[in-house]
């Protein structure tokens, strides 16, 4: 049987890249990187090595939390209570603002298709394994999310490129 946490600094790193892409860095990436590896632990012996490679399974567990989290926040919100804050961080840069505006126009699955290539780091075959789509659907998909980002940037900048300011973000 093989262990799909038997390395998992680097797995670790990836899942709260894709959280923290998703949510944004500090207490909830790291709550919902917790909640994902406690997940996994638990359930380790689910892990079937035919349908995939180690990251990918725990990236599919991490996309669950990352929704969970999202549901609850959003119950949170809908009560009229405020939202715990993520503590003291500091002020991100222009870039991070503007990717995080920019990726909030797009659809639920434009900002899932691009959080898992660059928040998680994904090859647009581990993406289409853990959506259920062919690589080269997966390849599509990521090139229309890109297209759809760069539209949003635009809209925000007047026309500006977006080029410059996803060069900081890896987008």
């Amino acid at each position: 049987m093989i262990d799909p946490l038997a390395n998992p600094e680097p797995l670790i790193r990836r899942v709260y890249a894709y959280a923290a892409y998703r949510l944004g860095a500090g207490a909830d990436a790291e709550d919902v990187t917790s909640d994902t590896l406690e997940r996994a632990l638990r359930y380790r012996g689910s892990f079937d090595p035919r349908k995939g490679q180690p990251a990918t399974w725990l990236l599919g567990i991490a996309r669950r939390c990352v929704d969970e989290h999202l549901a609850r926040r959003q119950v949170v919100a809908s009560e009229g209570q405020e939202e715990a804050s993520a503590g003291d961080l500091e002020a991100e840069s222009v870039a991070r603002v503007d990717l995080a505006r920019a990726l909030a126009r797009l659809e639920p699955r434009d900002q899932e298709l691009l959080a898992l290539r660059y928040g998680a780091d994904l090859t647009a075959r581990q993406i289409g394994e853990l959506l259920g789509l062919q690589t080269n659907a997966a390849e599509v998909a990521l090139h229309r999310a890109l297209e759809r980002l760069r539209a949003a940037f635009r809209r925000q900048d007047g026309g500006g490129s977006p080029e410059s300011k996803l060069d900081p973000v890896r987008v």
